[in-house]
């Protein structure tokens, strides 16, 4: 019996410390029937337990996306 894999998360979030530097804040899955900008939303609502403050700057990414973002 072959068990399924494990779902992957749909979004990375990440939070800028820096020009050029970003903290991982967490991963957030994508709920079925949002649009992609209140999906992203939703995402860095998640990753940071509703706590993103408004004077930071917060990535949510798709998490098989991620490392192309990394290098640029």
């Amino acid at each position: 019996m072959t068990g399924a894999a494990p779902r992957k998360p749909s979004y990375v979030v990440f939070r800028q410390t820096g020009p050029d530097r970003w903290e991982l804040v967490g991963e957030a899955e994508r709920r079925p029937g949002q649009t992609a900008r209140k999906a992203r939303a939703q995402a860095i609502a998640d990753a940071t337990g509703g706590q993103a403050k408004p004077d930071e700057v917060y990535a949510a990414v798709l998490s098989s996306e991620w490392r192309i973002a990394l290098d640029y």
